[in-house]
């Protein structure tokens, strides 16, 4: 089985990993642990060119963080499972296609990441990406959500 853990640095992808770490899997299992940053787009700050380049450092900074976050997870899969079953990468694109085209490619058996559980107008704003892996995964995906007494930022 082929388990592609998609990661951010939130608590409730922290959860996501915890549930994975928490289970007996098959020996064979393999897992991948990805996280994406969105491309940085410099004709955003085109009005004003003296921008890009803090923008390309906070781009580059961003995706130092995220290799650490990959790389720490990954870690710890390692460690309970045997790091010859564990990869890890940085992805650079849009968050839902990405997870999408990663489970394709690879390709994975289970997807598993975290949800934010956001409702209503934020919800509305910000997307759902776990709804749409739900919706167009390629195999089957576990969203894992905290107790309601473990959130610690309101719901919308």
């Amino acid at each position: 089985m082929n388990i592609l853990l998609a990661m951010d640095d939130s608590q409730y992808s922290q959860a996501a990993l915890k549930g994975v770490l928490n289970r007996d899997w098959n020996k064979e299992t393999l897992f991948r642990v990805i996280t994406i940053v969105e491309p940085f787009h410099p004709e955003y700050a085109g009005w004003h060119t003296s921008y890009v380049p803090l923008a390309l450092e906070a781009q580059k900074e961003l995706v130092d963080a995220a290799k650490r976050l990959v790389e720490e997870s990954a870690a710890q899969l390692g460690k309970k499972f045997g790091q010859e079953r564990v990869s890890s990468e940085v992805l650079e694109g849009y968050i839902k296609d990405k997870i999408l085209e990663e489970a394709k490619e690879w390709p994975a058996n289970l997807i598993v990441m975290g949800s934010h559980g956001r409702r209503g107008f934020t919800r509305f704003l910000l997307g759902s990406v776990s709804e749409a892996v739900v919706s167009h995964a390629p195999c089957s995906v576990e969203i894992v959500r905290l107790p309601n007494d473990d959130k610690t930022s309101p719901v919308a």
